[in-house]
């Protein structure tokens, strides 16, 4: 079998990869049946002579390896026909502006493998980038509660070689003695934040002390849907009922942004499910929050200061909860927000890598062959006969245009 490693082609530039240079050497010293070849790119972080020092053949024609490995889509021009693809397509949600693309795609008989369609057999995802989107997101929030307070200057994350000088920046953090941060979401990406702040001088404590003791030093806690949702009729809150239908609970995350400095948002939104917070709650004569950093980014809805992505280039805009629009991030009153929706493109070392190591463990087997659980069939939205697979075929229409 032939892997190749594919240019980013997509604009603006990306420079992640899938694997790093020892990785690629790994695999072919533990799979002699392997061949690893690496497209030459000027914009990947890893260099091309990291690849070649390891042994990796660097190429500048991948059309005769068996599976192209990518991370964000393939312009259509430079679509191969009749191989098998690994990336992120953006298409399963319906996506407008990739339409074209997984037409394209099916006319190209190409085997689409979304990276975002890699699950388990009970729908877990197996691979991503969500917890470096944590690491970066939670490290931007502080950088911007510096920023919005004047008390501390950091470095930016993209501006940092790597993780580890990233982290070295954090010794610079002046938090107030009685500073508050409250995070949702426990998953992949939360806990991704949770391992900046456990490398300075916050603790953590229950949302329940949360809301109601002072501590006299730095703290932050960390909720679940059960906290910052509750039902509508005061009735027993039940995950397993929210899960298969949240139209009966209503937020709960007022009691937070009452008390809370900083709001650090990783929690994953579904559109049946009641907002975070509302543009109502954000005019709340008591409300505190001076900086969100909302590491889900989805648009003008669950998070109601989010009214737009932010830049890796210009990451942060401010909110005016009375007007309910854009303003100056340091406007006095003005709620500062970071919503940077390509967050782990700013350390794209330390993210290759972790997604290199997410790769081997759960998709390397299966794609020579050793799948019992079918992780590829479940993520193949096409097939290499030009068709949708049954797991994908109410993307039809969306392909037609209808």
């Amino acid at each position: 079998m032939k892997i190749g490693l594919i240019r980013e082609g997509k604009t603006p530039p990306d420079k992640r990869v899938t694997l790093s240079p020892e990785q690629c050497k790994d695999i072919m010293d533990d799979y002699p049946e392997i061949t690893i070849v690496v497209e030459k790119s000027e914009i990947r972080k890893f260099r091309d002579e990291e690849y070649a020092k390891q042994g990796v053949l660097l190429v500048d024609d991948v059309s005769d390896c068996d599976i192209l490995l990518g991370v964000k889509e393939v312009p259509i021009d430079e679509l191969i026909p009749n191989k098998t693809y690994f990336f992120f397509s953006h298409t399963y949600k319906e996506q407008p502006y990739n339409r074209k693309l997984l037409k394209a795609i099916l006319d190209k008989k190409i085997q689409l493998v979304d990276w975002e369609m890699i699950t388990n057999e009970n729908g877990q995802r197996l691979i991503a980038f969500g917890r470096y989107a944590g690491i970066v997101g939670c490290y931007n929030g502080l950088y911007a509660f510096g920023k919005k307070s004047g008390r501390y200057e950091l470095k930016r994350a993209h501006e940092c070689e790597d993780r580890a000088e990233m982290e070295g920046q954090l010794s610079k953090i002046d938090l107030p003695s009685d500073f508050k941060l409250v995070l949702t979401g426990n998953g992949r990406v939360g806990k991704g934040a949770v391992e900046v702040l456990d490398l300075f001088d916050i603790d953590e404590v229950s949302p329940e002390d949360f809301l109601t003791k002072e501590f006299g030093k730095p703290v932050y806690t960390m909720l679940g849907v059960e906290h910052y949702n509750k039902t509508d009729d005061g009735r027993p809150f039940h995950k397993k009922e929210f899960y298969n239908d949240p139209s009966g609970f209503e937020s709960n995350f007022m009691p937070y942004a009452r008390v809370a400095d900083m709001y650090v948002a990783c929690h994953f939104w579904d559109s049946e499910a009641p907002y975070i917070f509302t543009r109502q709650d954000a005019k709340d004569p008591n409300w505190n929050i001076k900086v969100v950093a909302d590491i889900s980014c989805d648009i003008d809805c669950a998070v109601a200061s989010t009214l737009r992505p932010s830049t890796i280039a210009d990451p942060l805009y401010g909110y005016d909860a009375q007007t309910e629009k854009e303003v100056d991030a340091m406007q006095d009153g003005a709620i500062m927000v970071m919503a940077v929706d390509n967050l782990p493109c700013e350390l794209p070392k330390d993210a290759s890598v972790d997604f290199g190591e997410m790769f081997i463990e759960h998709v390397l087997e299966p794609i020579l062959g050793n799948d019992p659980t079918h992780i590829i069939e479940r993520a193949s939205e096409t097939d290499s006969e030009g068709k949708l697979t049954s797991h994908f075929a109410y993307l039809q229409d969306y392909v037609d245009g209808k």
